[in-house]
């Protein structure tokens, strides 16, 4: 029951994430320009809006709810039921924050839906415990393979080409290193209940660092990008780089058998697929008054 209870946590998560999230672009189009140049200011002018500083609250609460999942379940379980978060942002987006959502949206939603609902109907035929057991030399790598990817979409503003997709390249560099801090937050859940003083390992240096770097990019693409696009991609960027940290650095498993393994796989696919459908067509516009 203990992965059953982390994975229903992180479907909690996904809802309260999607609308501290909102939340935050609310209050993020009226605050002033984020500089990275100066990012005390930035800090400052931002929790000076009371509809980020609400989304903010939120997402901290997100946060806790994130760390207690990923303390009981599979990496790349959690993530995956995080990337159903689409869902409760497609909804929420359109009912209550005037944003307007197309059918091939919608259908996407749905496929996450059936991919999230199989990943659960199988839960228990492929995953027991939290598998927090890594192998040094597949973090390092990993982990330094998605900081070098989040650092050249950070950067990617000076390519004229792709200059005019900015924010969403902002949220998709926030997004993987949100992944970053995740895989390395998984890390420490299997050291530090048992030993306090393990937080003071590399990984916690890791995790916050990507997570500041992430707030600043996020917060930036928020301004400059397309609300919902934005959330969306951050959203995918997260958990796809955390679900193949689960997989290639944690050794989740995909399943006993070859029916599990092919089944398990085609319901992360679904979900990936599904996710991959919403940001890049979202109309998202606001409504007319």
């Amino acid at each position: 029951m203990t992965v059953q209870l982390g994975l229903l946590i992180a479907l909690a998560c996904a809802a309260v994430s999607s609308l501290g999230f909102l939340w935050k672009h609310k209050g993020a189009v009226a605050a002033p320009e984020v500089d990275m140049h100066h990012p005390l200011r930035a800090i400052t002018g931002l929790f000076r809006s009371k509809w980020w500083t609400i989304g903010f609250i939120v997402a901290f609460l997100a946060w806790g709810l994130h760390v207690l999942a990923l303390a009981l379940a599979p990496i790349s379980l959690v993530q995956a039921v995080m990337a159903g978060g689409l869902v409760f942002l497609a909804v929420i987006a359109d009912r209550w924050f005037g944003f307007e959502i197309g059918r091939r949206e919608w259908f996407g939603v749905a496929i996450t839906a059936i991919g999230l609902a199989f990943l659960g109907l199988t839960v228990e035929s492929g995953s027991s415990g939290s598998h927090s057991h890594y192998s040094i030399s597949g973090m390092i790598a990993f982990e330094g393979a998605m900081i070098a990817i989040g650092v050249l979409l950070l950067l990617s503003h000076r390519v004229e080409r792709v200059r005019h997709q900015h924010g969403v390249l902002l949220g998709a560099a926030a997004g993987i290193l949100f992944g970053v801090s995740d895989v390395a937050i998984k890390a420490l859940t299997g050291t530090v209940p048992g030993n306090f003083l393990a937080i003071l390992s590399p990984w916690t240096a890791v995790a916050l660092v990507a997570s500041v770097v992430a707030f600043y990019a996020s917060s930036r693409s928020l301004q400059i990008g397309e609300g919902v696009s934005v959330i969306a991609v951050t959203s995918v960027s997260a958990n796809v780089s955390a679900i193949l940290g689960g997989i290639l650095v944690f050794a989740d498993p995909l399943g006993s058998d070859v029916y599990a393994i092919v089944g398990r796989s085609a319901a992360f696919a679904l979900v990936i697929i599904a996710t991959a459908m919403i940001p890049a067509p979202m109309r998202a516009a606001q409504r007319a008054a």
